[in-house]
């Protein structure tokens, strides 16, 4: 079996397909053998248009795309109410049967939550199942991307809090659309570390075609 991360995100829309496809890139050039999954992809009717899609062609991975999503669906709505439309729910042994799979054929799998931490996958009467059951379900860690600017002390600060109440290991935090110049992204990024006493271990700016070279990533996954 490969090694995998699950990077989350503070909130939606907060860029953690692109951080993915940064990171993809990153492990393909370090010769690793890259994989890109995620669970649940809504407002996403096909998959050229897909987040998927978009990292198989940013990082030129070739992995099978038929691998790389359980569910898509083409409503942009929270998985658990696209699901509850489309009478097509997210099933925990599915994902992790789809994971273990592609696990199996690379070194490293990406694996890219929905929304934010309390994302709803599924939520019905007989089975209820929130990311943070996914994460459990696939015994990872985390990596979690975060903006840059105003509000983000506070989101970042919290949902760190809630991983580690759960027990779930938060091993580094990306701020995206970062900007080096900032004063209030410099003082967020120290705001945050010290905080959370986590370290932030790659900042992202706007247009970025590389991760940064020092971020230590192939390190932080496999230990």
């Amino acid at each position: 079996m490969g090694h995998g991360i699950f990077i989350v995100g503070t909130d939606t829309e907060i860029g953690k397909t692109y951080v993915c496809a940064l990171m993809c890139k990153y492990l393909k050039e370090h010769k690793l053998k890259v994989a890109y999954y995620k669970a649940a992809a809504s407002g996403e009717g096909e998959f050229i248009k897909s987040d998927a899609g978009f990292v198989k062609s940013f990082a030129n991975l070739t992995q099978d795309r038929s691998t790389m999503l359980s569910y898509i669906y083409q409503e942009p709505l929270s998985p658990h109410l696209a699901g509850r439309i489309n009478h097509n729910f997210v099933k925990l042994d599915k994902v992790q049967k789809d994971f273990n799979q592609v696990c199996l054929e690379h070194d490293v799998t990406v694996v890219e939550g929905s929304g934010g931490i309390i994302c709803p996958i599924t939520y019905e009467k007989d089975e209820k199942i929130i990311l943070t059951d996914l994460i459990y379900a696939l015994k990872l860690d985390t990596i979690l991307v975060a903006r840059a600017g105003l509000g983000t002390i506070n989101h970042t600060v919290l949902t760190v809090h809630y991983l580690k109440t759960l027990g779930i290991k938060v091993k580094g935090i990306i701020l995206n659309s970062y900007e080096e110049q900032n004063l209030m992204h410099q003082d967020n990024r120290f705001m945050i570390e010290d905080l959370t006493q986590i370290k932030v271990i790659a900042t992202v700016h706007k247009n970025d075609k590389e991760l940064m070279p020092n971020c230590d990533l192939i390190n932080l996954i496999y230990n």
